[in-house]
Parts: C-alpha cells; sequence; structure tokens
C-alpha cells in the first residue's frame, strides 16, 4: 500500500508565509498562529476552508465549493454567499496572522497557500517516510520514534465534524487509513526490537477500535507468542475468526491462517519476516 500522504492535488504550496499560521486536519479543523484569532464556527465557512485546504495550492471553482458546501441543496444566491464566506475566511485568517494572499482569487474560484510546512499533514508524511527509511536500513529504534512523531500528531478522526461533505469524507477516511497503516508499520519495528511486551496493550486497543483490521490481529499474535503467552495468542486468533465471520462471513486472511498453524505446532517465529511495508 502506498503511504504517501500528499496526493495529486495536495503537493505544497511554493509561497511560505514564514509559519505564520498552521493548519491541523488530523483531528477536528484547527487553525494556530502567530496571533490568537477567533475560532470559526460557522460549520459552512469550515467546510469551504477543509476543502480549500485539502485541494492547497490548486484552483477551487467557486461551483465546487458551492457544491462540497450545500449539495444538492444550494440556494439561488449560493455564488454570493461563498465570496461573503471567502471574505469572512480572509479576515478570520488575517486575525490569526495569516498573509494577506493566503487566499487568492483566481477565475473561476480561489486557491488557498498554506506554505511547505503550513499543514500538520504534510509533517505526518514526511515522519512516516522517514520512518520507512530507518526501517528499510533497518535502524527500527529510529523507525518506531519518526512513526510514534507521525502519530503524536492526531487528535482524533482526521477533520471528524465535517464529513457531511463527500469530498471531505473521502479524503478523511483516506487520512484514517494512513493513520492505521503508520502504527502497523511502527509496531512492525517495535517487533523486529523485541518490544513484544511493551506493545500488546497497544494492540488490544487498536484491534478494540479497529476489529476488522487482520494485520492486528497479526501483530498481536506474534507478539505473545514471542512473549511465551502462546494459549493467549491462539485465543486472538479465534476472536479474529469469530469477529470476520459474524461481521463480513470471511475466514481470517492467508497470513492470519498460517500463523495460527505455526503457533499451533510450536514453531520457532522469533525470525519471522515483517508482512507491512515497514520492513
Amino acid at each position: 500500500m502506498n503511504t504517501s500522504i500528499v496526493k495529486p492535488g495536495m503537493s505544497p504550496s511554493p509561497v511560505d508565509p514564514a509559519g505564520a499560521v498552521r493548519y491541523e486536519i488530523l483531528g477536528p479543523l484547527r487553525i494556530s498562529g502567530a496571533s490568537e484569532g477567533p475560532l470559526i464556527r460557522a460549520h459552512k465557512i469550515q467546510v469551504m476552508l477543509a476543502v480549500l485546504l485539502i485541494r492547497s495550492g490548486q484552483i477551487v471553482p467557486i461551483e465546487y465549493l458551492t457544491e462540497e458546501i450545500w449539495g444538492e441543496s444550494a440556494p439561488r444566491r449560493a455564488t454570493a454567499a461563498v465570496h461573503v464566506y471567502i471574505s469572512q475566511l480572509r479576515k478570520s485568517l488575517s486575525q490569526h496572522g495569516a498573509p494577506d494572499d493566503a487566499i487568492v482569487t483566481r477565475p473561476p474560484g480561489y486557491l488557498l497557500n498554506v506554505g511547505d510546512a503550513g499543514l500538520d499533514v504534510y509533517e505526518f508524511e514526511q515522519r512516516v517516510r522517514q520512518g520507512r527509511d530507518h526501517a528499510w536500513a533497518g535502524a527500527h529504534t529510529e523507525a518506531v520514534e519518526s512513526y510514534e512523531a507521525a502519530l503524536a500528531l492526531w487528535r482524533g478522526p482526521a477533520l471528524s465534524g465535517l464529513r457531511d461533505s463527500p469530498v471531505i469524507n473521502a479524503f478523511a477516511a483516506w487520512l484514517d487509513e494512513c493513520r492505521l497503516e503508520a502504527a502497523e508499520m511502527m509496531i512492525e519495528s517495535s517487533l523486529a526490537l523485541g518490544r513484544h511486551r511493551a506493545i500488546t496493550s497497544f494492540l488490544y486497543s487498536l484491534i478494540n477500535q479497529h476489529a476488522l483490521h487482520e494485520a492486528f490481529y497479526r501483530q498481536l499474535m506474534l507478539a505473545l507468542y514471542r512473549s511465551d503467552r502462546q494459549a493467549d495468542a491462539l485465543r486472538v486468533y479465534q476472536s479474529a475468526r469469530t469477529i470476520l465471520k459474524e461481521e463480513l462471513g470471511l475466514e481470517p486472511c492467508r497470513a492470519l491462517r498460517d500463523l495460527h498453524r505455526q503457533i499451533l505446532s510450536g514453531a520457532d517465529l522469533s525470525n519471522v519476516v515483517p508482512t507491512s511495508g515497514a520492513a
């Protein structure tokens, strides 16, 4: 799976406002800046800002913003309303210390400049990339540190409270998957370091939140088995099998079934090669 966080249309803008304003979408939408401006409370303006951030560095047509804000229920004067919202957003960003050209009018719409370090997603992508590079080089201690720094940027589900917009919902769901993948790779590097007991509680927590994510079951089974908890590892498999059958009508994936057979046979799994992109 590709873990790059910056997709086409999301590359950092060449304009850097000297770090004056930072936009955070790895959780509820939040703005921090050199100046403490008022919170943006109007839902429609939050949606508009989120869409502009998702398409940062690109011109976003007014009709695109209209569709994301109102869907099929746009008022007759929706275009005029968008202009008003943009004006209000510019004022709010200015109060946070953003430059005058943070939002640029470019027919047929608007463009938001966030700067190379102005969006938490960019830092997340950088930390994940560093973690992958360290893991590939066998530097798993450094890899874990990079992944942990990436995951620490999250404050909750991406753009929570704004997922009634189709584009925001799809993009935020994709970011949430990237978060899970970063956690998976961090755990693989932790397993490579022999930190089996240290990560079991974290894995139980992840499984409780993401019961259909089979990779976490595999990692927990391996961590328990390497901690001389064979019976617990087998119970984890049975739990995974029950949940997958009840929720999806499916048997566990091949990797999980193979690991189950190896644990049953008492195989030496001290040098099992990670299956994720972490190493």
